[in-house]
């Protein structure tokens, strides 16, 4: 853990200047919109260890895979999001003297991520070698407004020093490259440079399947002057200020950028709507926008705000996922999803993985409207075809679907085989998450033309994935990797056992259901997709009454895998902290070989169906997993959370709920370097709902059993739920629901069935 952070309910807060946080900090104090992002380097230059980092969604890099790409089904390339063209650079010097923060004297450093509002803003007083102070104020943000849009104010005082040339050079930089690269390839070319009055412009493109960017700047600086000269080089375009210096007087200029892509533009457009875009934000102001930018997320917060009292740490952790979150993804865009990374970091690439459809659906269920979910589906359904590709490279037939385990376009491109070929549970996520929601927004319109011709092709890669044991008269699934990473090539996983069986028997549901409702629809696809009703149907069906669970015969617990408890069983609290994270100081055969789990794996599964388990299955797969777990990946803290809390383990809830929440801020796994865990971030909100408010949709109603933690007050946050909005508050002694929509809503709390008519509060006792 690194905790330099202060705590405070709206704001990230970093005090002091110390280099070795500084990876940590360029990703925890990240800005987005959904669109694009930019990690918190700073617009100065800096010449101490960092990762300037411009993403932008959507534009990536196929980089060649370097080992397996010879076996057959492997990946041919891993999508690595592009490093951008540096918009925000501004480079200050005084008398030709470069202001670095890694050679002068720092002192009142100061970042702050304003998470209320949307911005970041930072202050220093940098000591040069010859002696001169200066104070340096900014601000930046990228736009919710404008989506295309960065802008910046940035301020230059000088304290000691008069009569001195003060230069300021605004520029934008192409010559930018990723850091991981496989064969060290540059991720985008240049195409051209263009300077103009207070504006220059740099075309790139991606160097394999020529995704275009045009990025540009203008800028005003304040005081006026008219000593400017641009500046056009190889992949860097600039404008250099002179001007005096006087002591106290300060300089400011005002800098706004634009990143355009030919996803959205024709290649002739790019520049000029580039070109349109920057100058219409210097127009309409800095002011302006930044006003703009506090409205914008004023309405994100009235949504989405989880407001906790009594835990101030809590407060932060749980406003800077939503943030992070929002700042990710805004839903809009089909050919879009949730980036584990976001845009903090380059690991994990530019791909898509099960975290979205295991973790990110049900968040954005509650959370924003209908249509981002549906877009969140939307996008695995338009890829249905290459996962269809991608399982005929295996061997499978008959339009059988394997969905890829990390993506961007639906090509597969997980280059680590345990992971390609093994972590096959993934396929049931994609299930899972059309069964959700649909569940949540009672859309069956989408199961007719969407989820069943996605169901129909993942169950037949199940039917084909499944082997019949002869020793066992049962069905088994042999070669497999399930969540715990931390074992592969294992055989009978419970958990994907279980999936790929409730699967099949969810297809089977939702064919009688389309047969009924849309008989002319099924009829079309049936013949589209070649389904052999009852010959399919049956085969799934005696899969699903023949399949083998290990299960421990003595306790009844459900065994991870086969032969789990031929392992030496040892528990996480008994390893020395000295080799935590187990996986950055053990081997990785010594780490297969032990019993340590990495997340939530049977637990995993429990979550997904809890309410067809009780509690005392539930207690004691929990009771004999969670101690075994040693937490290394970002997922498994928020699971194990959700599951103690409906146990009514209070210190366990307590614990992983705030490892799940501060995992970052706290950098409990010693990563966030490499960028921020956005995916698992919405876990957080998970556990507060699903865990300690024990939110679930029951036979089509929303069902609540509050459970509260000792050292908070209250606890609350807003659901909406087939076209209400809900404000729910729990309290030591009290449920309060607001209904604060046009219609009434019946909800169960604690069994108890409950009328809240339109736009109506009601107060539960407890």
């Amino acid at each position: 853990m690194n905790q330099y952070l202060k705590i405070d309910p709206w704001k990230i807060i970093e005090e002091g200047f110390n280099p070795d946080n500084n990876r940590s900090s360029e990703s925890l104090f990240s800005i987005g919109n959904g669109y694009m992002g930019q990690r918190a380097s700073f617009e100065e230059k800096y010449s101490g260890d960092m990762l300037q980092g411009n993403y932008i969604a959507g534009v990536y890099f196929p980089d060649p895979t370097k080992v397996g790409w010879w076996k057959n089904g492997y990946p041919e390339y891993y999508a690595r999001i592009a490093n951008n063209t540096n918009w925000i650079g501004i480079d200050v010097a005084i008398d030709n003297e470069t202001l670095d923060l890694a050679t002068c004297k720092v002192n009142d450093f100061t970042r702050v991520l304003n998470m209320q509002e949307g911005y970041l803003e930072r202050s220093f007083t940098a000591t040069l070698a010859s002696g001169k102070k200066l104070k340096i104020e900014s601000l930046r943000f990228i736009s919710l407004v404008d989506k295309e849009i960065g802008a910046i104010k940035y301020s230059v005082t000088p304290l000691n020093f008069s009569n001195s040339l003060m230069t300021i050079t605004p520029y934008l930089d192409s010559d930018v490259k990723n850091e991981s690269t496989n064969y060290g390839d540059t991720f985008v070319a240049t195409v051209a440079e263009k300077t103009e009055k207070n504006a220059a412009f740099i075309t790139t493109k991606t160097t394999k399947h020529d995704i275009h960017v045009c990025t540009g700047m203008s800028f005003s600086i304040t005081p006026a002057t008219s000593k400017i000269e641009a500046i056009k080089q190889d992949k860097h375009v600039a404008h250099q200020i002179t001007l005096p210096t006087q002591t106290d007087q300060t300089v400011t200029i005002y800098k706004y950028a634009a990143n355009v892509t030919s996803h959205d533009y024709e290649l002739e457009q790019l520049l000029p709507k580039c070109k349109e875009l920057s100058k219409n934000a210097m127009s309409k102001g800095f002011d302006t926008m930044l006003n703009e930018q506090r409205t914008a997320w004023a309405e994100k917060w009235q949504q989405n705000d989880v407001i906790i009292e009594g835990d101030e740490a809590m407060q932060q952790g749980i406003r800077f996922s939503i943030f992070q979150l929002a700042q990710t993804f805004s839903g809009k865009d089909q050919r879009l999803n949730v980036n584990p990374k976001g845009f903090t970091g380059e690991k994990y690439g530019a791909t898509i993985q099960w975290d979205s459809e295991s973790i990110c659906v049900p968040y954005y269920l509650s959370t924003a409207p209908e249509a981002v979910t549906k877009n969140l589906l939307l996008y695995r359904y338009n890829h249905l075809d290459k996962a269809i590709k991608n399982a005929a490279a295996l061997g499978y037939i008959n339009g059988a679907a394997l969905f890829p385990m990390a993506t961007v376009n639906g090509d597969e491109c997980q280059n680590e085989w345990e992971i390609t070929f093994e972590e096959i549970h993934r396929n049931g996520a994609m299930a899972h998450a059309i069964f959700n929601y649909v569940r949540y927004t009672d859309d069956k319109n989408y199961l007719v033309d969407y989820g069943l011709e996605v169901l129909i092709a993942i169950a037949r890669y199940w039917a084909q994935r499944v082997h019949f044991s002869p020793a066992k008269n049962q069905y088994v699934i042999h070669g497999v990797t399930g969540p715990n990473e931390y074992e592969n090539n294992i055989n009978n996983n419970w958990h994907t056992n279980n999936i790929a069986c409730w699967t099949m028997k969810y297809a089977i549901e939702v064919i009688d259901y389309v047969k009924q409702a849309s008989p002319e629809k099924y009829s079309t696809l049936s013949k589209k997709l070649n389904f052999k009703e009852t010959e399919e149907s049956e085969k799934w069906q005696d899969i699903i009454s023949n399949m083998y669970f290990p299960i421990d015969k003595t306790t009844g617990v459900f065994l991870q895998q086969e032969d789990y408890l031929d392992k030496e069983q040892i528990m996480a609290k008994d390893l020395d902290p000295a080799v935590r994270p187990i996986n950055q100081y053990w081997s990785w055969d010594r780490i297969l070989r032990s019993c340590f789990i990495k997340q939530a794996d049977v637990l995993q599964g429990i979550y997904f169906f809890m309410d067809q388990f009780d509690h005392e299955t539930i207690k004691k797969n929990f009771d004999f997993y969670e101690p075994r777990t040693v937490h290394e990946s970002s997922l498994s803290p928020s699971t194990h959370a959700i599951l103690a809390a409906r146990l009514g383990y209070t210190d366990k809830t307590y614990e992983l709920l705030l490892r799940s929440i501060r995992l970052d801020l706290d950098d409990y796994n010693s990563e966030v370097s490499e960028g921020c865990h956005i995916t698992s971030m919405a876990g957080s909100w998970l556990v507060i709902a699903h865990g300690l408010a024990g939110m679930w949709v029951k036979n089509g109603k929303l069902t609540f059993a509050p459970f509260m933690l000792p050292n908070w007050k209250s606890y609350s946050f807003k659901t909406s739920f087939r076209g209400c909005l809900l404000n729910v508050k729990i309290t030591r002694d009290s449920v309060i629901i607001d209904n604060e929509s046009d219609k009434a809503i019946n909800v169960v709390v604690n069994d108890i069935e409950h009328t809240i008519d339109a736009n109506q509060m009601i107060n539960i006792r407890k």
